[in-house]
């Protein structure tokens, strides 16, 4: 296994690099949506949460991540002695109506298979994705971790209506907060399995064919619904059924331990163990936290309800060689909140792994 660092898209710069470096991360998982475009948030290096309205504006639906900016990506990582591993989440923009069913479907299809050409030409291997209509919307702010530091939960329910505009909690249509006319009518669960279904049997061949596989994250936060929306995977059973949905090996899990240990049903160490056995991890988040949905907190990582030293142990046992990175982390009380936490999760996991190593 190898340890890798997330980073969101105005992080992705030479003093981050090094500070993964000297951390002893190896690779990146790169984050190319600008979640902070607009929109209310508390810090722009934490985890967006954003208002009702979503996270902010999606990107500009005419202009592709091109070939070009790919590769220099690539080799601007290589440069600091690092490798990028995957991209992380497509853009509302390019492929929004896939997740709606919209007019545009047919267009982000294509989109998305561009998208798929361009990451196997520029030799990167994982695109991690989320089909999910209402996104990563529900979550709450606080002082839930240990020593009152700062980090992510969830305080109740939240299906306060998606307004028209809106997908994957962020803006499509810059101009839908001064319409405010009508709301996104909700979908049911075997709709939005439909869409998935119909989605992976016309991208996957691409994946293939480009080297690239497909790595799909568990709903965050994992409810039934969020803003009245359905949810795909919340409970742990539910990846299998992705899996089942299509044979390709480039179909795989984004496998987040904290995502699925917040689900209701479930016992997490077997349910690493149940899909590492299946090698179909593209990659793993690794985050602690205590309870359940829909009154979840997230912790430091070795301060949780999970023991991921024993995650971590099940995933090298059953042959698991890709990368974990920490998804989120508590912020500290310093100068670099984001960073200090992030140094002490990936100690952490560092010493694990060197561990497991030597065993």
């Amino acid at each position: 296994m190898k340890l890798g660092l997330g980073l969101y898209r105005h992080m992705l710069n030479r003093e981050n690099f090094l500070f993964a470096r000297q951390a002893g991360a190896t690779h990146i998982v790169a984050h190319l949506v600008d979640y902070f475009r607009g929109g209310g948030h508390s810090a722009s290096d934490d985890q967006p949460l954003g208002t009702d309205w979503g996270w902010g504006l999606a990107g500009d639906p005419d202009r592709l991540w091109t070939l070009e900016e790919l590769v220099a990506l690539r080799r601007q990582v290589e440069e600091h002695g690092l490798v990028l591993e995957a991209i992380e989440n497509f853009d509302p923009a390019h492929w929004g109506d896939i997740l709606l069913d919209g007019p545009k479907r047919a267009l982000h299809i294509e989109n998305v298979k561009t998208i798929l050409r361009r990451l196997g030409e520029a030799g990167i291997p994982i695109m991690g994705y989320n089909f999910s209509i209402a996104g990563v919307a529900g979550r709450t702010k606080g002082t839930y971790a240990r020593g009152e530091a700062p980090s992510v939960g969830m305080e109740g329910p939240y299906d306060t209506p998606m307004p028209n505009g809106l997908v994957w909690n962020m803006i499509v249509d810059p101009e839908a907060p001064q319409k405010a006319t009508g709301f996104i009518p909700p979908a049911t669960h075997e709709q939005l399995w439909s869409r998935l279904q119909r989605f992976l049997e016309e991208v996957l061949p691409v994946a293939e064919a480009s080297g690239v596989r497909l790595a799909l994250h568990p709903d965050d936060p994992p409810m039934p619904t969020i803003r009245g929306q359905p949810r795909l995977v919340y409970q742990p059973d539910m990846y299998q059924r992705v899996i089942d949905l299509h044979p390709s090996p480039a179909n795989q899990l984004e496998f987040c331990v904290g995502s699925l240990a917040e689900m209701t049903e479930g016992d997490i160490y077997e349910i690493v163990d149940r899909y590492s056995r299946q090698h179909r991890l593209g990659y793993v988040h690794l985050r602690n936290v205590r309870d359940k949905v829909p009154h979840y907190k997230e912790t430091f990582i070795d301060d949780g309800e999970v023991d991921l030293l024993r995650v971590m142990r099940i995933l090298h046992d059953n042959g698991f060689d890709g990368v974990l990175i920490p998804d989120h982390a508590p912020q500290m009380s310093c100068a670099a909140p984001w960073h200090a936490g992030m140094a002490f999760a990936l100690g952490f996991m560092a010493a694990g792994l060197k561990t497991l190593r030597n065993a």
